[in-house]
């Protein structure tokens, strides 16, 4: 995977590890993490260097609250505080205050006083307050169990003990997955005045365009290193390539010509010794290498189908709410046969909720909603790579969504999305997000259609496969719905433009650059923080993922919403009980209505707790 390569790092540097995905990236942040050992070389780092590393398997201590849980991770000053409890009761119990041992102790505190006067513990956690807060947990968040967050936020916890503890060396692979777009926008500044060096596996242009300043790319075992931003980046290997190619390609006519002159003097006894003498000059030569070009690319191709109708999709006056949050009310709209059409907008205006809506997964609550005739539709959600089943292989996914006519191109149409030969029989568990991506968009082929649905494609997506993708729906013939923040994958593949805003819609005839030059805008971050005041969100519920559950799933929310209802009756009949003990004149002259009071606020915070899960569970199963 990795074939001799040797770089340095130097203090300070904002490293973007790019490259096509199973090229080498996370095993490389692995072997510097020290969690892999290379087959062969070394790593060098200088003594009491520090190396961070955000794992995507991780264990939080779910009985603890957000912010108990992310100091945990200043374990010095977590040490010291717990010796100097342990000594504070030691002392308190003794009452022989002239002993050596209570002379040691006195000792030991005053020691341990400086330590942690040293360490300022306070000043850690107004910065473990600034991290989090950057990745949108709100003061009303801090308090919260771990346990009754979604695992994307425990994820951002994971990333803030990290960021908190700045290591000298950081080590970020795909960090972005679980931020909004104002989380994002804060770690971009964070990571660019980071104090020490920063390693950052992205297949977010923007984000390595902001934070890195230099760019090393793996591919095929190698790597090519340029202290570049990531577009600066681009151009210049472009260039280099294209000189190395006309290097490369002149080369090959000297040697052709010098093969056809050996050839033709060693034919002559007279010019044996001369050919000889050419051809060791031959062997000699520095051969220039072809520029490394990865033949590994998905080939996707659209089967064609039958022209559908004029009008594929008809919506008149559509009205949609989850309980009492309105998303959006008499929005009309109409596509076309033919139409390439971009939903853009804030998260939660409403996009993906009507794309399920005319993908028929959803039911408005008013309005009419009509798909034209003969229409063949495909529907590809944002969390497409999540509803595969883990347990069964790559071919097993495959087979099952194929119809009887297209059973005999299943390792046909895997083999373009690269999963060859052994490939196919790969548990979905062993497989990389981009790895799940492709064949979740692999599976969307197994039924023809002509009118086409994508939300959030290029999710997981490396940036080579994107424009793969991006090309292929370039060909595409059907009626084309797409779902995107990608400013490069929407630039010049779709016509027209739908904004949603504020419970409406605004249609914009062009691509993506026109809209934005419409509106003023410079980029999609700005459309997303248009109307906002840049600071995080902070409510956790409303960032729960919009999804499609299956019939399992949504049993066992069913259960979890029951159990809890049950637990929160309970809690309530314990507080009442309590309520009506404190009410009475004489509570307070009972010895133990301190236990009491503790009680009854325990019941207080666990019953708070229960209805956080009751209402995220409510919302899951409405959505």
């Amino acid at each position: 995977m990795l074939d001799a390569i040797s770089f340095m790092i130097s203090p300070k540097d904002k490293i973007g590890l790019i490259g096509r995905n199973g090229a080498g990236k996370s095993t490389l942040l692995k072997i510097i993490a020290g969690i892999l050992k290379p087959d062969l070389g070394m790593l060098e780092f200088p003594s009491k260097t520090t190396v961070g590393y955000l794992r995507q398997e991780f264990e939080l201590n779910e009985s603890l609250t957000v912010l108990e849980e992310t100091m945990s991770c200043h374990t010095e000053a977590m040490k010291v505080q717990q010796r100097l409890d342990e000594l504070h009761v030691l002392m308190g119990q003794t009452n022989d205050f002239g002993s050596q041992v209570y002379h040691r102790m006195v000792e030991e505190v005053s020691d341990l006083s400086l330590r942690l006067e040293h360490i300022q513990p306070a000043l850690l956690e107004i910065e473990t307050l600034k991290v989090l807060k950057g990745l949108g947990f709100s003061d009303g968040d801090l308090g919260k169990r771990i346990s009754t967050l979604s695992g994307g936020w425990k994820m951002r916890i994971e990333l803030a003990k990290l960021l908190v503890t700045v290591p000298d060396i950081l080590l970020l692979d795909e960090p972005t997955n679980h931020l909004d777009i104002e989380s994002i926008i804060w770690l971009e500044e964070y990571l660019s005045t980071y104090a020490g060096t920063v390693i950052v596996i992205s297949h977010d242009t923007q984000f390595l365009e902001n934070v890195c300043n230099r760019m090393i790319e793996v591919e095929s075992g190698r790597i090519t290193d340029m202290k570049l931003t990531y577009h600066k980046y681009v151009t210049e290997k472009a260039k280099l390539e294209e000189m190395q190619a006309a290097a490369f390609e002149n080369q090959q006519k000297v040697i052709a010509q010098k093969e056809k002159t050996i050839n033709r003097f060693m034919a002559k006894a007279t010019k044996t010794k001369m050919a000889q003498s050419m051809q060791k000059q031959l062997e000699k030569m520095d051969r220039i290498e072809m520029p490394v070009e990865s033949s590994k690319n998905m080939n996707i191709s659209f089967s064609e189908v039958p022209r559908s109708g004029r009008n594929v999709f008809t919506a008149v006056n559509v009205a949609k709410s989850f309980g009492v949050k309105e998303v959006f009310n008499e929005v009309s709209i109409t596509l076309e046969r033919g139409e390439r059409v971009a939903f853009v907008g804030q998260n939660g205006q409403g996009k993906t909720t009507m794309a399920r809506i005319i993908a028929g997964i959803l039911m408005a609550d008013h309005g009419s909603v009509e798909i034209g005739a003969n229409v063949h539709l495909s529907y590809y959600a944002q969390n497409q790579s999540e509803l595969l089943d883990l347990k069964k292989t790559v071919l097993e996914v495959m087979e099952d969504k194929a119809p009887e006519n297209m059973r005999s191109k299943v390792r046909s149409i895997l083999g373009s999305f690269l999963f060859s030969g052994e490939d196919a029989d790969k548990k979905v568990s062993v497989l990389s997000g981009g790895e799940r991506a492709r064949l979740a968009m692999a599976s969307l082929m197994m039924k023809p259609c002509n009118f086409l649905i994508l939300d959030e494609p290029t999710n997981h997506l490396d940036i080579y496969s994107k424009q793969v993708l991006k090309d292929a729906l370039l060909t595409f013939e059907g009626t084309l719905l797409v779902i995107s923040h990608d400013r490069a994958f929407l630039s010049g593949l779709t016509n027209k433009i739908v904004e949603y805003k504020s419970g409406r819609i605004h249609e914009y005839l062009g691509d993506i650059e026109y809209f934005l030059e419409k509106k003023k805008l410079t980029d999609m971050r700005s459309l997303e923080l248009e109307d906002g005041s840049g600071s995080a969100v902070s409510n956790l519920s409303s960032l729960s993922p919009t999804r499609q559950l299956d019939g399992e799933e949504y049993r066992r929310l069913r259960k979890v919403l029951q159990q809890t209802e049950r637990q929160i009756e309970s809690l309530e009949k314990s507080m009442k009980v309590i309520e009506s003990e404190m009410s009475s004149p004489e509570f307070y002259l009972n010895p133990n209505f301190g236990v009491i009071q503790k009680k009854y606020s325990d019941l207080k915070e666990e019953l708070d707790n229960k209805m956080l899960v009751w209402e995220e569970t409510v919302l899951l199963l409405e959505n």
